[in-house]
C-alpha cells in the first residue's frame, strides 16, 4: 500500500495536474540539496515530497490568485 494514500494526497490540490507539477518540483528541491521539512528524513525525494504535501508542509498558490489579492488590496488603499 502507498504511502500516504492517493486519497489523501489528492486532496491538498485542485487538481491531480496540480498535485504531480508540485511533487515534481519539490522532489527536485531535495535532489538539488535543500532538506526535508519531515522529521525523519525519506530515502526517496518523491516519497518525501508525498509527505511533506500530506503533512501540510507545503502549499501552493496560483499566480492568477495572487495578482488578484494585490489588486483587491490596491483597490482598497485607494
Amino acid at each position: 500500500m502507498l504511502e500516504p494514500s492517493v486519497n489523501v494526497v489528492k486532496t491538498k490540490a485542485d487538481s491531480r495536474y496540480t498535485l504531480v507539477i508540485l511533487a515534481a518540483k519539490r522532489a527536485r528541491d531535495i535532489i538539488d540539496g535543500k532538506p526535508q521539512l519531515l522529521e525523519e528524513e525519506m530515502e526517496k525525494p518523491v516519497s518525501a515530497a508525498a509527505h511533506e504535501i500530506a503533512g501540510d508542509l507545503i502549499t501552493y498558490t496560483r499566480p492568477e490568485e495572487e495578482e488578484e489579492e494585490e489588486l483587491a488590496e490596491e483597490a482598497e488603499a485607494l
